[in-house]
């Protein structure tokens, strides 16, 4: 008797798909399962494709792929339907794909379910609820993976993951590490059971080590299954309980990179559905784990990088204290152009033109080199090298700045060099601080100002003098700038990303940083400086963003100092200092908030007010009747009890004494000593050995908790 005539006996039908020529060859039996004549038929792809539910015709082309990447038989339950639409039976179909080159050929039969009504296909594994129910775990499960960032939370992920169906009640990802397989992570068995697998030969007769070796996938439904094909680490299997395994190869662009092992503590067929769902998954992980590794490797070489170029600020200092923040950007490799720097310097009678003493003094250095890249990175590196070295041969911060412009100008003055904008530049702010006496000497290129918190929690910002960014003419000057920080006071020093960071420009972000200053008690910098970062990065800051449409990310690096009182600290008075250039008359306006930031706390707006008039308007004098540069000096001191007093002094160089006019109702100048005598409690000139003072008193009415502080 033939087979076809055998087969046919028992209702079952024979088919041969051509994938490569897209015809069908059916035998009497398959034609009539399929309401066709019963005879044997040669069909396009297309009339088949009409005798098929449009639902599971498009399960075919998946199991079929599955069955040709796996060397597997395609199974599948089919829906036959009539000319006109109805559902008249449903079929099983097993199939064997052959591979000839690029195409295939399909070889299988097609056999009745028997005592199925047509309508309960509709819930068979392919099709209905758990279709929908499989595709949208799968959605969420790509979502949850593409989200994890590190190992550690990819194996958290695919631990939590709930397959419709079938969940596997133990996973194991495995990895390899030259000839041996390795345990990546696991969950579902205790940290004693992965022992035996921590490390095996790749040669090992086990499930995952002949995944990574062959790149196919190995299904075992039953306990029988698993002793018939790994006899040797079936002990090593058997005491976990488990019913059924799948090990999945974990390829990513044509590699396996490991295997996928889920565990199953009831029976599980693993038809092509199931198995489609376990690829798919393996497939996900494989990529969500390759995308976490080259993430872990990048956070590495970033820390390596920080660690490498950013100083280590060591035993305290004698009379100081120092602490610093650096954090990168989120992008990339997380490294960038920002960087800080302490340096100890020479005694102070061994620098050239120093004035002896040798007191001791460090330099601090902070700068943004342009850019978030490795190249922004290796510069910033070059750059701190050569500051630190021209600062230890004894130059002054404005010879140190001049000097590493015409570095960074040099070696950037080439494509290498160059950014999508141009040639790279850096801002940079370098302080040379004396130990003793407090005194601050700051040279600027193109950076933030600094910024001082008083001992009583006024804080203000210091305007100074400054250059282009280095790097950009190679002939800058930068001139210094002079302060005074006295014991018990806090300096701080900042990259730009500290304050535009969350949306804010420079002022709107300096006010964010201003209000966390004043509200610290000043005590602790480590708190202080988490205080800043926390403020930017931190939840919080994703409810006050500033102004800016475009959230402007950037890195950020801060430096704050302070000088450690000799013993207890004593109401020493506010003061601000600061010298208005004749060349530089925008600086009036510098000098105004500066008072304003000085009687932040003043009782009397309105004498707040006068007081920035008077100061306007004595700095403006200077400017204009003198040729000399105007020497601003403002300070709140106890004026007797419990009262306060203003005093502010502007100095130059002439001897010419100012005399108080009368002027007339359309004169344009000559009213400065007239509002003096009406605003000011008291005021004076003061003729000096060069030049002269003249200045003003304010006293605050009321009286004021604690007097100046």
């Amino acid at each position: 008797m033939r087979t076809e005539d055998v087969l046919a006996a028992i209702a079952t039908g024979l088919w041969r798909w051509d994938n490569a020529s897209g015809t069908f060859s059916l035998d009497a039996e398959a034609a009539r399962l399929l309401g066709l004549p019963a005879e044997p038929v040669r069909l396009s792809e297309a009339a088949v494709r009409s005798r098929f539910h449009p639902v599971d015709w498009n399960e075919i082309g998946s199991v079929v792929n599955l069955a040709v990447a796996e060397e597997t038989l395609a199974e599948s339950r089919l829906r036959i339907m009539d000319e006109h639409g109805r559902v008249i039976r449903t079929v099983r179909s097993r199939s064997k794909p052959l591979v000839e080159g690029t195409g295939h050929q399909l070889v299988g039969t097609l056999q009745e379910v028997a005592g199925q009504a047509p309508d309960a296909a509709s819930r068979t594994p392919v099709t209905g609820d758990w279709r929908r129910s499989r595709e949208a775990f799968l959605l969420d499960a790509g979502r949850a993976l593409a989200e994890a960032r590190s190992t550690a939370e990819v194996l958290r992920v695919a631990a939590s993951l709930s397959m419709p169906g079938f969940s596997p009640d133990g996973l194991a990802v495995f990895g390899v590490a030259g000839d041996r397989l390795t345990i990546i992570g696991h969950h579902g068995q205790s940290q004693d059971d992965e022992g035996p697998f921590a490390s095996m030969s790749l040669d090992t007769d086990y499930p995952a080590a002949e995944v990574v070796r062959t790149g196919r996938a190995i299904y075992l439904p039953s306990p029988e299954e698993y002793l018939r094909r790994f006899p040797v680490t079936w002990p090593l299997a058997r005491r976990f309980g488990r019913r059924s395994w799948a090990f999945v190869p974990l390829v990513v662009a044509g590699r396996t990179m490991g295997a996928w092992m889920a565990a199953f503590k009831h029976p599980v067929a693993f038809t092509p559905d199931e198995r489609s769902v376990l690829t798919t998954v393996a497939r996900m992980l494989a990529q969500a784990l390759a995308r976490a590794g080259v993430a872990e490797s990048e956070r590495e070489l970033s820390l390596g990088l920080q660690r490498t170029m950013m100083p280590v600020l060591g035993p305290g200092i004698p009379g100081i204290r120092v602490a610093a923040r650096y954090v990168p950007t989120g992008g990339g490799l997380q490294v960038g152009g920002d960087w800080y720097d302490v340096i100890r310097l020479p005694g102070g009678a061994s620098r050239p033109g120093g004035d002896g003493g040798g007191a001791g003094r460090i330099a601090l250095v902070i700068g943004d080199v342009q850019g978030h890249d490795v190249r922004a990175a290796g510069l910033m590196g070059q750059l701190r090298i050569a500051l630190r070295a021209y600062a230890s041969e004894g130059h002054r911060p404005d010879a140190v700045l001049s000097r590493a412009s015409r570095f960074l100008y040099g070696i950037t003055d080439g494509d290498d060099g160059e950014s999508e904008n141009g040639p790279r530049f850096a801002t940079c702010l370098y302080l040379e601080v004396d130990l003793e006496t407090g005194t601050v000497d700051i040279a600027r290129a193109g950076h933030p100002d600094p910024a001082v918190r008083m001992h009583d929690g006024t804080v203000l910002l210091r305007p100074t003098a400054g250059g282009l960014p280095l790097g950009i003419d190679p002939d800058t000057d930068y001139p210094t700038t002079r302060l005074t920080l006295d014991p018990g006071e806090t300096l701080m020093i900042c990259t730009d990303g500290l304050l535009e960071t969350g949306g804010h420009d420079l002022d709107s972000g300096w006010e964010r940083v201003r209000k966390l200053l004043e509200s610290h008690d000043g005590e602790d910098l480590e708190q202080l400086a988490d205080t800043l970062v926390e403020a930017v990065h931190g939840p919080g800051s994703h409810h006050t963003t500033g102004p800016l449409a475009d959230r402007r990310e950037d890195d950020i690096a801060v430096l704050l100092l302070s000088r450690r009182p000799a013993g207890t600290v004593r109401e020493t008075p506010r003061r601000t200092l600061m010298t208005i250039a004749q060349a530089e008359p925008e600086r009036i306006a510098e000098a105004r908030e500066q008072m304003r930031q000085l009687l932040h706390d003043w009782a009397d707006g309105d004498q707040l007010d006068s007081a920035v008039l008077m100061v306007s308007e004595m700095v403006t004098n200077v400017l204009v009747h003198t040729d000399g540069d105007a020497l601003l000096v403002a300070e709140v001191a106890c004026g007797g009890g419990t009262s306060r007093r203003l005093r502010v002094e502007v100095s130059d160089t002439s001897d010419e004494l100012p005399h108080k006019r009368h002027p007339g109702e359309m004169a344009s100048s000559g009213r400065g000593l007239v509002l003096m005598e009406m605003l000011a409690h008291a005021w004076g000139v003061d003729p000096r050995g060069e030049g002269k003072s003249i200045w003003f008193e304010l006293d605050e009415p009321g009286t004021t908790e604690g007097c100046c502080g």
